[in-house]
């Protein structure tokens, strides 16, 4: 079954992002990475044993590629914003046929201790015009969640609204086992409420 393993808050710079997010939580970022393949970067806040929530940018400093990057970050514009959820799968080879050719194929991502597959299309845009999930498979041993110190916040609930939710809840519903998700019909948006030590905060 598919879980929800993070969410990527995006800006048009990881500072914009990063300080989104952290006026929200009142929690500082607790790591950073680089990704190399994308020319991407990020800061990290742990929210458990097994979810995340990272704030991601295009790396100024990183070489300009000649293919798309991931979360459709390539035309990414305005105000920071939930730009994905991730889907934690066993085996992404056998989620991925179950689901349409949008949302792309595996790619293999080393960083550290950490090495994972995560599915992107030929486009770096997500299904259902980026409002669909991208999933990842973790290779063992290692997942963020733990080395990553916990910030103490928690995901509640992650509710995505789309012109076509029902579609998109049909094709997911026998595949998702993680009932923090939800679906509805409306103008396209990804919110999260996330617990924090200064109350619910509902991050769009």
């Amino acid at each position: 079954m598919l879980r929800l393993d993070h969410i990527a808050v995006a800006g048009e710079t990881r500072q914009a992002a990063t300080d989104f997010v952290q006026n929200f939580m009142q929690v500082a970022p607790l790591a950073a990475g680089q990704h190399p393949h994308f020319s991407t970067h990020n800061h990290l806040w742990g929210m458990g044993e097994a979810c995340y929530l990272e704030s991601i940018a295009i790396d100024p400093e990183a070489p300009s590629l000649t293919y798309p990057r991931w979360f459709g970050l390539d035309r990414f514009s305005g105000p920071p914003r939930i730009a994905s959820w991730i889907l934690a799968t066993d085996n992404i080879q056998e989620s991925l046929a179950r689901l349409s050719p949008e949302f792309g194929t595996p790619v293999r991502l080393e960083r550290g201790a950490y090495t994972w597959d995560i599915s992107v299309s030929d486009t770096g845009d997500l299904p259902f015009g980026g409002y669909g999930p991208a999933l990842i498979e973790w290779q063992p041993p290692a997942h963020p969640c733990q080395n990553l110190p916990d910030s103490g916040c928690r995901l509640i609930s992650l509710q995505v609204q789309h012109p076509q939710a029902d579609q998109m809840q049909a094709l997911l519903a026998e595949l998702i086992g993680d009932e923090r998700i939800w679906f509805s019909t409306g103008p396209a948006q990804i919110s999260a409420e996330i617990q924090t030590d200064h109350g619910l905060v509902t991050l769009k």
